[in-house]
């Protein structure tokens, strides 16, 4: 006769990790965005290639207009996709925690034995996924469709600004989701941080184009410098230091990875 009584299964035994719980977590977060693969990872390719067709006729075929060496066509792209991997991975977490805490189940992912670390690395595994997918499904139909001439200059750079980008914003959102209690807070996320920070991130234009202090300031600004390695992955340009903003970035992300980890630890907001 077993110690639990007849009939009755001994409890699971965990190790260090919960490996079964930590894949059922990033699976569920992957099938979450892949169920509604339209919206999650079509539709922003669909705004990517209408924002690089806008630019190439307000420029027009063939023009003069150059960055760094490049067409200005070539310099806008790889900006085009990466912000579409940052805004992507954003929204996988930030909203993965605000529905369940606006519909009330957060109950599903806090009472299962997974701990503080398991549960941020689950929740960052499908923005990455999602922000990544969303990158090569963009970069793959930009090269079909011979939109601009995209070739990859330094493979290594490319990935790794690319799934440093998708875990920094997969962080940002999961803090911003942990945060916010209803969408609207969601949406003040969006429009007085992470737009503005796009937006004079030289996407669409060279940073130094902008009058001092803004360059100096812009140089420390992650989203510069994760647009600035990516793309140098594309053109073999950057604008700042490489090695700088690797490091920064990486910094920056980690420190945000363990906030996450924190507010998990502690239950901000999401434990009675």
């Amino acid at each position: 006769m077993d110690a639990a009584g007849p009939g009755l299964l001994q409890p699971r035994q965990y190790g260090a990790v919960n490996w079964l719980g930590l894949w059922t977590l990033c699976l569920r977060e992957t099938r979450r965005f892949w169920k509604v693969g339209m919206q999650t990872l079509f539709a922003p390719v669909v705004s990517s290639l209408l924002m690089l067709f806008v630019f190439k006729l307000a420029f027009g075929q063939g023009s003069a207009a150059s960055v760094g060496g490049v067409s200005f066509e070539t310099f806008l792209a790889p900006g085009v996709v990466m912000m579409a991997i940052l805004n992507n991975a954003f929204a996988n977490t930030s909203s993965s925690l605000i529905i369940a805490k606006v519909q009330g189940n957060s109950v599903d992912f806090l009472m299962p034995p997974l701990s503080p670390m398991e549960l941020t690395v689950g929740f960052l595994s499908g923005a990455v996924t999602r922000g990544l997918l969303v990158g090569i499904v963009t970069y793959a139909a930009v090269w079909i469709m011979q939109i601009t001439p995209f070739q990859i200059a330094n493979l290594f750079a490319v990935i790794y600004f690319s799934v440093i980008a998708s875990l920094f914003m997969g962080a940002v959102g999961l803090i911003g989701g942990i945060w916010a209690d209803k969408f609207d807070h969601m949406a003040a996320v969006q429009n007085f941080i992470i737009m503005p920070l796009t937006m004079l991130s030289g996407t669409f234009y060279p940073i130094g184009r902008l009058p001092e202090p803004f360059v100096t300031i812009s140089h420390f600004n992650p989203f510069f410098q994760m647009i600035d390695g990516f793309r140098y992955g594309f053109t073999g340009h950057a604008e700042g230091d490489l090695w700088f903003g690797g490091l920064m970035s990486l910094a920056i992300t980690l420190a945000l990875c363990v906030v996450c980890w924190r507010l998990l630890k502690t239950g901000y907001k999401l434990k009675a």
